[in-house]
């Protein structure tokens, strides 16, 4: 198993079915980064509670609300002029390797927040998908997928 966030990110993501169901999370408005952070939580065996949700909240919220999702929304702009002129694609990538280096600053400071929450030999993967998963019906599907993939993560 992965012991930082982002290495266990790229493994999980690379799953079959991850991808899909992190864009759906994303476009629904799931803050994907918080998600696979409770994954990787769950995982390790570090206890889920209300406090530490609230804490991922407020350290994730402010950086995904200003950084990230102007940068996701300037790319989705973007898609239709892309498609014909090579210029507004090379930008749109641009664009859209900014957005991915701060999702992984966004996990960078994710881990740095929870590095020295107790690890235990059974972990609260649910009560985290849960906790951190918005009440939607497709996200909880999608938030269990990850759950079920994470739990069988080497």
């Amino acid at each position: 198993m992965p012991s930082d966030l982002w290495s266990f990110t790229v493994n999980l993501y690379a799953r079959p079915g991850v991808e899909q169901a992190c864009l759906r999370l994303q476009a629904s408005g799931a803050n994907v980064c918080t998600l696979l952070c409770g994954a990787w939580l769950g995982q390790r065996g570090v206890v889920c509670s209300a406090e530490r949700l609230c804490e991922i909240r407020q350290l994730a919220t402010p950086w995904y609300n200003e950084v990230v999702q102007p940068l996701r929304a300037l790319r989705a702009h973007w898609r239709r002029a892309a498609v014909d002129d090579i210029e507004w694609r090379d930008l749109r990538e641009h664009v859209k390797g900014l957005e991915l280096s701060a999702e992984r600053t966004l996990l960078s400071r994710l881990e740095t927040l929870t590095q020295d929450w107790s690890t235990g030999i059974t972990g609260d993967l649910v009560a985290w998908l849960e906790g951190l998963a918005a009440d939607a019906a497709q996200e909880n599907r999608d938030a269990q997928h990850l759950q079920r993939v994470a739990v069988d993560q080497p």
